[in-house]
């Protein structure tokens, strides 16, 4: 499919509140100023990022990096590249039943936890577990389905805690039917958890440079801007949260789901063919974890930093 000259296709393998520096890109008109006309859109259940990049389908897709793991082991090239950062921590966070002053971790140990299943949430819950000291083989960690089915299961009381991504969690407690109680991001070192990709044509076309200009001050406008601006700017997005008084909606939509130092960093890059090592580790008491480490050359475009160092909405047209 021909891709339009203005009509930019965005898609999200989640649609969540810690992604704002790429949902700010639309709700605050940094796309609109370069002339984009952007629509939004979920990736829909057993999609694939890389067939519909690669047809042209889509331009940009919000994906973990993990994503080009094994295509790249099992030696297929021409791959789609992730080419600039949005978190460089982890954006779940744990929601208990009843309110604690400091959360242990270890508490998570001989209880039932509705956790996100999914490759990369399971791997980096597992991963700041294994940081805390936590059994895992003593946690009942229960599968109950997709990201609406882990928040029906909880209401309806199952599970003593449950493992989400912002605004849900921050939902659940305006809800009364639980409390936040720790970030995960916040229990583990820093890591490059979600970026954008795109095919290396785009990057390297007009449009392409014209939505690294428009991520940029994105990036920077969700670091610098007060949280009740950015819930405002994209209230639209979060249509749930909207009945909410704008205190726990800036809550829910950026300070909360940001997570500590989620957002910043110094460089906006693009992310030329990454080499990665990604071994398991394993603790006496048995407890696996991922140990990710990545070698990056990367290019660096002037300017504000995009890249680190070292449920769903309607679609939007």
């Amino acid at each position: 499919m021909p891709a339009n000259d203005s009509k930019l296709r965005i898609m999200v393998a989640r649609h969540s509140a810690f992604y704002s520096p790429l949902i700010a890109a639309i709700a605050a008109g940094f796309l609109a100023e370069e002339g984009l006309d952007a629509a939004y859109s979920v990736l829909p259940p057993q999609g694939r990022s890389h067939p519909l990049l690669l047809d042209g389908e889509i331009d940009v897709m919000q994906s973990a990096p993990g994503s080009n793991w094994g295509p790249m082991e099992r030696g297929e090239t021409g791959l789609p590249v992730h080419f600039a950062l949005i978190n460089r921590r982890d954006g779940f966070f744990i929601t208990g039943r009843k309110p604690v002053t400091t959360f242990d971790w270890k508490a998570l140990e001989g209880s039932s936890f509705v956790a996100d299943h999914g490759g990369q949430p399971m791997l980096m819950l597992r991963y700041a577990a294994h940081v805390q000291g936590v059994d895992w083989s003593k946690v009942n960690a229960i599968d109950a389905g997709d990201v609406e089915q882990m928040d029906a299961a909880f209401r309806a009381g199952q599970g003593d805690y449950i493992h989400q991504q912002g605004p849900a969690p921050q939902q659940l407690a305006k809800d009364g039917v639980g409390h936040v109680l720790a970030s995960v991001g916040a229990a583990m070192p820093e890591v490059a958890f979600s970026s954008l990709m795109a095919t290396k044509d785009f990057v390297a076309s007009e449009r392409g440079k014209a939505f690294t200009r428009a991520y940029r001050k994105s990036r920077r406008w969700v670091q610098e801007t007060a949280p009740d601006e950015i819930a405002e700017k994209e209230a639209s997005f979060f249509p749930r949260l909207i009945p909410m008084r704008l205190p726990a909606r800036s809550a829910a939509i950026s300070s909360s789901a940001a997570g500590p130092g989620a957002w910043t960093s110094r460089k906006i890059c693009t992310i030329k063919p990454w080499r990665f090592s990604c071994t398991a580790a394993r603790s006496p008491n048995g407890t696996a974890a991922k140990r990710w480490s990545w070698n990056l050359r990367h290019s660096h475009s002037r300017g504000p930093s995009v890249c680190s160092r070292r449920r769903n909405p309607p679609s939007r047209t």
